[in-house]
């Protein structure tokens, strides 16, 4: 048996989440159901975090065991082509020690959120960003998102669903640029609450619209609390990046 790290980039917009569901596909079922067909093996793959229905990775890492001589390369090159015609591919691959694990082992996880800040509706971007029409200040935005960067009780900024046992977080970076048209939100941690990143986006949408102030933010922080939440930005502007192992570069 042998362990296989796996990197999957995927569009998470035909996907109830990464973990499976019962209510609909998913694309950990995708890469398992990948393995059996071309290996007659049933596998259950793990992953270094879970995304919701609709957002994306640039950088999952996961893994899977099987049992075959297939080189790494082929062992990709066969979940794609299996993977075919989903929306999710295995853009590297490398063999770990029977005792590595793509989630316990992961040091840093980081996400990127993608606003489109223009009048004009998406086109080819739909469903792969966030349409915000009124002009943002992107500025304030990452002045705000300072408050939240370092160690905090993030109760305000997590699901009713969570499933953490402590919504305690310490929160490496929070970084907001723009490019043009275009808003970057940057978050970087240990780990995330479930829709962390997405209520911390949706509060800061508010400072950029004028609407909240940084004090507003650091209120709604210190009140511990889910109702002064101002928004939750939506799924599709949200990309998990990368997640940092010991001893990679």
């Amino acid at each position: 048996m042998t362990r296989f790290a796996l990197t999957l980039e995927f569009d998470g917009t035909p996907f109830m989440g990464l973990q499976r569901q019962k209510h609909g596909p998913s694309v950990q079922q995708a890469v398992e159901e990948a393995v059996l067909a071309f290996s007659g093996q049933e596998v259950r793959m793990q992953s270094a975090g879970r995304t919701d229905a609709g957002v994306h990775a640039y950088g999952m890492r996961s893994h899977v065991d099987i049992e075959t001589e297939m080189t790494p390369f082929r062992v990709m090159e066969a979940i794609n082509a299996q993977l075919r015609p989903d929306p999710v591919a295995v853009t590297h691959i490398e063999i770990k020690p029977d005792d590595w694990h793509s989630r316990f082992d992961c040091i840093g996880r980081s996400y990127l959120y993608r606003i489109c800040n223009r009048r004009a509706p998406l086109t080819v971007e739909r469903k792969r960003a966030w349409l915000v029409p009124q002009e943002l200040d992107e500025v304030a935005m990452h002045d705000a998102a300072q408050v939240l960067v370092g160690l905090h009780d993030f109760t305000t900024f997590r699901s009713v669903n969570c499933q953490a046992k402590s919504p305690v977080k310490t929160l490496d970076r929070l970084d907001v640029r723009r490019d043009g048209e275009w808003v970057y939100i940057e978050a970087e941690a240990l780990s995330f609450l479930h829709h962390q990143v997405r209520s911390m986006v949706g509060c800061l949408a508010y400072v950029g619209m004028g609407r909240w102030s940084k004090e507003r933010l650091q209120e709604a922080l210190e009140a511990k609390d889910r109702q002064a939440l101002g928004r939750n930005a939506p799924p599709q502007g949200l990309y998990f990046v990368a997640a940092k192992y010991p001893n990679e570069t």
